[in-house]
């Protein structure tokens, strides 16, 4: 029986979140144990930056662990990533799990140790979640392969292509740049996703990808929800579709826009560090990993 232990490294969490996971979890045939300071409350955080720390650091050092679940995102991953020891987690790999904020994790530890990690739902979110969103985690989870066909959307540019896939929320891979925690873009599937940005701030960050020499190192990207876009006062006259499309159609690569992952009640899995194909016509997207 697999071992999941659910953290809370960043935003506090409800505890009716966490007993509907934890039942859930439980009834498909996992060993649930809870952090310590899951469920505490420091303010906006579920603990002070050195009780998310231990938590965590105990996590990924326990040898019984197999998968560390992040109750939920938020904002406070970053404040952890540099103040904990991978060294046994790098003997003893844990799958890490989550979405949101916990994108600083998933970047970084593909980056740095080439250990996939996992984007999925978190507790937050169960109640809410379709049943193929939980179904993809728990393949996931058991190690089978999920396979995810996507209406086409207009502004699609259509291909085929097999590599790694990275990515996560967008304005934390932005955030990350040029820090040791950047994922490394080349010939990667990159996913991205958001929720509450302005129009002009998402073009922003594709400038700055652009600037930094990622879009032109990128064999394809998937765009999952932009959930809750905001437009400026005075509108800014593109939909976030058109500001990515005018950044990635001239590179010839693969775009694929709505897919099921991000901010959306059909959060499905991707594994981060693991190679995926992607294939987009005029008929359908399919998405297999």
């Amino acid at each position: 029986m697999k071992k999941i232990r659910i953290v809370s490294p960043a935003k506090s969490i409800d505890q009716l979140h966490v007993d509907f996971a934890e039942n859930f979890l439980e009834q498909h045939g996992f060993e649930i144990e809870i952090g310590t300071y899951a469920l505490g409350q420091d303010h906006y955080f579920s603990g002070t930056i050195q009780e998310r720390l231990s938590d965590f650091q105990y996590a990924l050092d326990d040898p019984s662990i197999d998968i560390i679940l992040c109750a939920r995102g938020g904002y406070g991953s970053v404040q952890l990533i540099d103040e904990l020891d991978f060294s046994a987690f790098l003997n003893d790999p844990k799958l890490i799990v989550g979405y949101s904020d916990v994108t600083v994790f998933h970047s970084h530890i593909t980056a740095n140790f080439k250990i996939p990690t996992l984007h999925a739902s978190a507790p937050l979110n169960f109640a809410e979640n379709t049943p193929e969103a939980l179904e993809s985690l728990l393949n996931a989870f058991n190690g089978i392969e999920n396979v995810y066909k996507i209406t086409p959307h207009s502004l699609n540019v259509l291909g085929e292509v097999e590599a790694m896939v990275i990515g996560g929320n967008l304005a934390i891979l932005y955030s990350l740049l040029g820090t040791n925690s950047e994922a490394d873009f080349k010939d990667k599937i990159l996913f991205i996703e958001d929720v509450g940005e302005a129009v002009y701030a998402v073009d922003r960050m594709f400038y700055a990808l652009k600037k930094a020499g990622k879009l032109s190192q990128i064999k394809a990207l998937m765009v999952g929800g932009m959930t809750n876009m905001k437009d400026s006062e005075i509108p800014y006259g593109k939909s976030i579709e058109e500001v990515i499309h005018s950044h990635i159609a001239p590179l010839n690569i693969p775009l694929v826009f709505n897919f099921p992952a991000g901010h959306i009640d059909d959060n499905r899995a991707v594994i981060i560090g693991k190679k995926a194909t992607l294939s987009a016509d005029s008929e359908t997207v399919i998405f297999r990993q």
